[in-house]
Formats: C-alpha cells, sequence, structure tokens
C-alpha cells in the first residue's frame, strides 16, 4: 500500500473523529494531510521504502500560538500520540526520524518557513531565483484531506506558482550548461583522453537537462535521487529518460564516446524544439548557448534579465 493511501485512511478511520469529537473549537483553524520530506508525499514509495521513517500517520497544521496556544497544540499532540500504534499491518515510530517529525502536530508558519523560507508563501525575486526547486517541491507535494479556513492550501498554491520570468532565468542557466558540458567539454576531454572528466561533463550535462525538461514543464524536480523516477511521468519529454541513464551508465571508450556524443547533440536537438514549440527562443541553430542567451532576452523584469545568465546555476 502507497504511504499516501495509509495516511489518508488512517486520517479518515482514527483522526478525524478525534478532532471532531475532542477538538471541534480548532477544526475552523487546522489543516490536516501529508507533505513535506519522504517517498510517500511524492507517491514514489514501495516495499523498500517500509524500512524507515514510513507509517500511519498525517500532519496537522495548526497556525501560530495568537490563534492556537501552546495548550491548545499540547493537548492535540497528547491525543495523535494516543492514536492506534498499529494499522492495516503497519506500524507507527517509537521516534522521530532523522531531522524531525515529520507527522504529528506541526505549526503552519515554521512548517513553510523551514522548506521555502516564506511563513506565508510570498517570496521575494532573489528566493525565488534561489530556493532549490526540491524545497518548492516537498512543500507542495502530497495531499491536504482537510483545510478548515484554507490557509495551508492558499500557501501551497502561491509555492507551486513559479513566476516566468524566474522560470525562464532558470531555463537560461540549464541550456547554457548543458552546452558547456555537453556539447563543448564533453568531446575535449575525450580528446585528450580525460576519461574522468569526460564523465563528469556527462554528469554536468545530465543534471542540466534534467533541470531544463522539468522547467520545459513548468514541474519542480524533486530532491535528486527522485529525478529520474518523476522525469517518466512528465508530458513534456519523458522520451529522454533512458537515453539520459545511458549517457551516466556507460563507459566512454572510443566507440561509445562517439556514440554519447551524438546522443548529447539528439538530446539538445530534442530540448531545442520544444523552446520553439512554446516559444521561449528565436534562436535558429542547434547550438545551446545561442538557445540560452535567447531565453533570456525574453524575459520582462530587467533587474531579472540583466543578471549573469549563470545566476541561479
Amino acid at each position: 500500500m502507497k504511504g499516501l493511501e495509509l495516511s489518508r485512511r488512517y486520517y479518515n478511520e482514527y483522526g478525524k473523529p478525534m478532532l471532531e469529537s475532542g477538538f471541534p473549537e480548532l477544526l475552523p483553524y487546522i489543516a490536516v494531510g501529508l507533505c513535506g520530506s519522504g517517498s510517500e508525499c511524492f507517491g514514489y514509495d514501495d516495499e523498500i521504502s517500509h524500512d524507515h521513517d514510513f507509517e500511519p500517520g498525517f500532519c496537522i497544521f495548526l497556525p501560530s500560538e495568537e490563534t492556537v496556544d501552546r495548550r491548545a497544540a499540547f493537548q492535540l499532540e497528547r491525543a495523535y500520540a494516543k492514536l492506534p500504534k498499529e494499522f492495516l499491518g503497519f506500524k507507527r515510530q517509537t521516534v522521530s526520524p532523522v531531522g524531525g517529525s515529520r507527522h504529528g502536530v506541526l505549526r503552519t508558519n515554521e512548517f513553510f518557513r523551514e522548506k521555502t523560507g516564506s511563513e506565508n508563501g510570498e517570496l521575494e525575486t532573489d528566493a525565488w531565483l534561489k530556493i532549490p526547486e526540491y524545497a518548492l517541491c516537498e512543500a507542495t507535494n502530497g495531499e491536504i484531506f482537510y483545510d478548515g479556513k484554507g490557509d495551508v492550501t492558499r500557501i501551497r498554491d502561491c509555492l507551486s506558482k513559479m513566476p516566468d520570468d524566474v522560470r525562464k532565468k532558470r531555463l537560461a542557466g540549464s541550456l547554457i550548461v548543458m552546452a558547456q558540458s555537453g556539447q563543448y567539454n564533453y568531446n575535449r576531454c575525450i580528446k585528450h583522453n580525460e576519461t574522468a572528466a569526460a564523465q563528469l561533463a556527462v554528469f554536468e550535462f545530465v543534471k542540466a537537462s534534467l533541470g531544463a525538461v522539468f522547467l520545459l514543464n513548468s514541474v519542480y524536480m524533486p530532491y535528486y535521487k527522485w529525478s529520474f523516477r518523476a522525469l517518466s511521468s512528465l508530458p513534456v519529454l519523458s522520451s529522454l529518460h533512458d537515453t539520459l541513464e545511458f549517457l551516466m551508465t556507460s563507459e566512454n571508450t572510443e566507440s561509445l564516446a562517439e556514440t554519447k556524443y551524438y546522443i548529447i547533440e539528439d538530446i539538445a536537438s530534442s530540448v531545442i524544439a520544444v523552446l520553439q514549440d512554446q516559444n521561449l527562443t528565436d534562436a535558429v541553430c542547434g547550438d545551446l548557448e545561442k538557445h540560452a542567451y535567447s531565453v533570456n532576452d525574453k524575459i520582462n523584469d530587467p533587474y531579472i534579465r540583466n543578471l549573469n545568465i549563470f545566476y541561479t546555476v
């Protein structure tokens, strides 16, 4: 069973009745759901995931102490702790996972501040440019089962919409790294017979390619270990999954290096085609560097446009 379904069923079976009978006065102010860190919040969990930090549980989001004081929060924590320790064959954790509790009673402002630096979902331009996408992904993933005033949903909605100029700036950075690492440096490393350096160039190219593909889909890229899994489900350019994996897992022998170079160019061509379809570039060539600058030129905000093209890299 997937963790998100387990959480939802555990909440409906035990959490919802506990809240409705024991804390009816808090219902207008709280939100309940499962989001944040952990593969179950993305739907990527499997049997291997059950070996740590996996349990029947959910998050109860509380507003600040001005609205719900410490005493009420403590009582709610005790009630949550008393919920059944086992559900559908899965046992609850006896200790919190490394990095803090992922379930139970959480303050809304603290949760979003930890993930994004903002308590209310409002980010300044520089924050949008610098915050890691996996952090935005963790703030907006999973599912909210109940939201009394809609505050948590509103914050998640704010964070789920990256400003278009920021998306273009990040995309330009990914494209220029793709150009330098893949279209330029990989072949030079091979010619110098520096196969380790060549593979480092491949890794940089693949990482930047993943970044570009997620941005072209307007979807946040999750933590790196889930990026390939997430790539498979994207509507645009998910077909690059196998070729990107081949680049990373194959050697750099003379014959393979030539093959890998042509694969890099094929990937570049696929990305350029989508750039053109989305009217993100005016360049007409196969050089990703020129497309990177063309994307950057389409940024409306002069402050963002004039930042170094590597600013978000």
